[in-house]
């Protein structure tokens, strides 16, 4: 079956292809209501399935075979434009909203039984039956270029996995004073989200993790000092979702190490080549993004690639980082076919990795893939190990996902998290530029590894509290002071956020959020003396390691019940509650409390501050295509 579909995509791809008669049509997309550029925006030449989508600028670049054709704009929420291309080269254009019901994706009954099947998270796997016309719910997704031709292949139906998340609810701190946790970098659960919503589609609920929705974004915090490789920024307010909570803001802002500072590189690319990666947007985009990095390389760095499919190999051996052509014309050459022996290419990976170790470097295997892998022999437990005893030999895991469909999230995150490194989807260009370019340093340079928070909560002050996501990233109070448990990395100039919600001390009446508990028998509980004459709120403690050291180190800091008015928190602050409010939204959380879309969009409107490279813009806009979709 795979075979065929291959040949199929094959002889659509060939079905249309530039003469020399072709033209290149570009432009911006805008909203006709104001004016705003709008990204992820279809773009097709009608009667075919070429197209192109808008970048994060509302931009798109199209080559078309002749003058005569006619562009189709389309996206959720507006209403589709159909333009015929006559002598002008840039075209830009302008949507109306879209206030009629969004068109629904339906499947056939008889199609039902065997394609609502439910994946590892026991979640069912994005489908549902209405009517008696079968489409493909899956959409697709965006083109590595923007502007290149991709072909839009259908999904026989929906086999993603994503771990189940059980949000973290009120603690009383009388009964459960700690809350530990290690820090998340990652933020691969924000642009697959995004994809997600660019489509039409609401994400599965298990695939919104609301610490790296939050994470996604960079956070203007203070730089650190010499003392510690990052600053501890906090700030107290109202809860703009529940009247009468406080939400506290915690940051952590790594040090940024210039690119020329940075150590040398021993690199491993490892890509999967098999079968299912056989699409523009996995190993063609995947080949975007590699060349990128590989712009950013030095001659002190070197690069191995090795691939797997039905087996593993080597297709480059050590090569010196400022050989960028070699590289690059090795990553062209990569086709895709075959079974997935991912367990058999990790092997070799390290192995590769080890042979070339740079003592006082970075040492790292760059994992490439939809995460749609078999292990070959070995267990995933035999793996998970493999990579825990690399990791304590100085080589670290970074993960790249790739594609849709098949898209295997919960197994990628899990051998990121085991590998000492972070973990990123990569859904178009732009994102490949933000990890691999723009953030290039606190993607692959640990400035600090296992860092670790715990926080004592004062009784006095605060009478419930809850962290808002890190539900997989949850440690054992005991696990802070034992320097052999695992946590999470930080990389150079990464931030890190974290957000609780707190019911204080005084708040009036019940909460429907605390639950009651039976009064204990044989102890008391008690609030200490020196408790209640403070004024702090709670004692914050942070434990990391040196990205070579074995020991950790501890950071003390005492956050004081100081309240800022809404109106005068931070840019930092309110942005941060707004990608929060949105993920509960998402997630349909039962703490969202009085949050909507609406009220969202004017936390984030409020604190989107400069925004240099669009992003937040994006998320607005983001915010916005919720909204429609949640009323349809």
């Amino acid at each position: 079956m795979k075979q065929i579909m291959i040949t199929i995509w094959m002889l659509l791809l060939m079905a249309w292809t530039p003469t020399s008669n072709s033209i290149t049509i570009s432009g911006t997309v805008y909203s006709q209501e104001d004016n705003y550029a709008l990204p992820g925006v279809n773009v097709l030449i009608k009667g075919t399935t070429t197209g192109a989508v808008t970048d994060i600028n509302g931009k798109y670049s199209l080559t078309v075979p002749s003058e005569g054709v006619t562009l189709i704009f389309s996206t959720i929420g507006y209403v589709k434009k159909e333009i015929k291309v006559g002598k002008k080269r840039i075209i830009d254009v302008r949507l109306a909203t879209d206030v009629a019901k969004l068109s629904e994706i339906v499947l056939s009954d008889e199609e039902a039984p065997e394609i609502e099947k439910r994946s590892l998270s026991g979640k069912v796997s994005g489908v549902r039956v209405r009517g008696n016309k079968r489409m493909n719910r899956t959409a697709p997704a965006n083109d590595a270029s923007y502007g290149q031709l991709y072909d839009r292949q259908p999904q026989p139906f929906n086999t993603e996995e994503y771990a189940a998340i059980r949000e973290i609810g009120f603690l009383e701190p009388t009964k459960q004073p700690l809350s530990t946790f290690s820090i998340d970098v990652d933020a691969a659960s924000y642009s697959n989200m995004r994809r997600f919503l660019q489509q039409g589609q609401n994400p599965p609920k298990d695939a919104v993790r609301i610490e790296e929705l939050v994470n996604y974004f960079s956070y203007d915090y203070k730089q650190p000092s010499a003392e510690h490789p990052f600053s501890v920024n906090t700030e107290l307010s109202t809860a703009p979702w529940n009247e009468g909570h406080y939400l506290l803001h915690i940051g952590l802002q790594g040090k940024k190490i210039p690119l020329d500072n940075l150590p040398a590189s021993n690199l491993v690319f490892l890509i999967d080549v098999s079968g299912s990666m056989n699409s523009p947007n996995k190993l063609g985009l995947l080949k975007t993004a590699f060349k990128m990095l590989t712009k950013q390389l030095r001659a002190q760095d070197k690069v191995s690639i090795v691939v797997y499919a039905g087996a593993a190999g080597v297709v480059l051996s050590p090569t010196a980082g400022d050989r960028q052509q070699t590289i690059m014309d090795a990553l062209e050459k990569l086709q895709a076919g075959g079974s997935t022996a991912g367990g058999a290419g990790i092997k070799l990976a390290y192995k590769l990795a080890e042979e070339q170790f740079v003592s006082n470097g970075n040492n790292r295997v760059i994992l490439a893939t939809d995460g749609d892998f078999n292990i070959g022999a070995s267990s995933n437990a035999e793996m998970e190990r493999l990579i825990e005893k690399e990791r304590e030999k100085g080589v670290f895991l970074t993960v790249l996902g790739f594609g849709m469909g098949n898209y295997k999230d919960s197994k990628m995150e899990i051998l990121a998290d085991k590998g000492n490194g972070n973990y990123a989807y990569i859904d178009n260009a732009l994102e490949a530029k933000k990890v691999l370019v723009s953030e290039f340093g606190g993607t692959l340079f640990t400035i600090a590894k296992d860092v670790k928070l715990q926080i004592e909560f004062n009784p006095a002050q605060v009478k419930a509290y809850r962290l808002l996501g890190y539900e997989n990233r949850m440690l054992q109070d005991e696990d802070f002071n034992d320097d052999k448990k695992d946590a999470g990395e930080l990389g150079s100039g990464h931030t890190v956020t974290a957000l609780y919600e707190i019911i204080p001390a005084d708040y009036q009446g019940e909460s429907p959020y605390i639950k009651s508990v039976d009064e204990l028998k044989y102890q008391n509980q008690s609030i200490k003396q020196n408790a209640v004459k403070s004024k702090d709120l709670m004692t914050l403690k942070l434990r990391y390691k040196q990205p070579k050291g074995t020991r950790s180190q501890l950071i003390v800091h005492e956050v004081p019940t100081n309240v800022t008015k809404w109106g005068k928190t931070s840019d930092n602050f309110r942005w941060s509650a707004a990608v929060a409010g949105f993920g509960m939204l998402l997630r349909d959380s039962e703490f969202k409390g009085n949050a909507n879309y609406h009220l969202v969009e004017q936390w984030a409107r409020s604190a989107q501050g400069e925004d240099r490279e669009g992003y937040r813009a994006e998320f607005i806009r983001l915010i916005q295509s919720g909204e429609l979709l949640a009323k349809n």
